[in-house]
């Protein structure tokens, strides 16, 4: 059975693209939860199970076989369900879906410094700095490619949910939590990925959750 170690569900952006990839597999898997950043957390990240990451969350354990970081876990796991849930099938829309998941993966700084994922919280909208509405636009102009040109199928970017969907799941948290302003295709997916169960059953966890950290318990840091 799968293993998946993920952190704080309130808190934990990367944490969710991983948990919502095991999901997605449908295989059976085990979910561990533990708290980050509190202060036995330099001793917890050196246990075991996850001195093999150096303490990178979520950790996926296959048996004995680690996988960390969440687009690693999301390929070892479209490789295990024989590369048929993850990835469109067409070759121009996988291209695409995989361009920009790997631009989710690595970019998009200012809006991740300036809004951290908080699913317990709502905050008051506040004009976006200039390059956190960079951020937003860009992000938004690949959603309404992707649903243009492939997502007539269904309501994700490529039809049916999957690897990019997984990959945008905490920016879905993040324009709503901070109340980001977007219209038109972009706002009607942030509504549906709002309501994927998958979605409102990491909310939930979320919520009976007793960890709180501070710093991330205050509205958005516009430089």
């Amino acid at each position: 059975m799968l293993k998946i170690i993920v952190g704080n569900k309130a808190y934990s952006s990367w944490s969710l693209r991983g948990w919502l990839a095991v999901r997605q597999s449908g295989l059976p898997y085990e979910e561990l939860v533990v708290p980050m950043y509190d202060e036995a957390w330099p001793q917890r990240r050196m246990q075991p199970d996850l001195a093999v990451s150096n303490g990178k969350i979520p950790t996926l354990w296959d048996g004995d076989i680690a996988v960390w970081d969440s687009l690693a876990i999301v390929d070892y796991l479209n490789d295990l369900t024989g590369n048929r849930l993850f990835w469109p099938q067409d070759k121009a829309a996988r291209a695409l879906a995989r361009s920009i998941a790997a631009e989710m993966h690595s970019g998009y700084v200012p809006l991740r410094k300036a809004c951290s994922m908080n699913v317990r919280q709502v905050f008051p909208a506040q004009a976006p700095s200039e390059a956190v509405q960079e951020n937003l636009s860009r992000i938004t102009a690949l959603w309404e490619q992707a649903r243009g040109r492939f997502g007539a199928g269904g309501p994700w970017l490529f039809g049916d949910f999957g690897a990019a969907d997984i990959m945008f799941a905490p920016v879905v948290f993040r324009i709503h939590g901070y109340s980001l302003p977007v219209e038109g295709v972009a706002k009607d997916y942030v509504d549906a990925m709002l309501t994927h169960p998958w979605m409102v059953e990491w909310v939930e966890g979320a919520k009976g959750e007793s960890w709180v950290l501070d710093q991330y318990e205050h509205g958005p840091e516009y430089g």
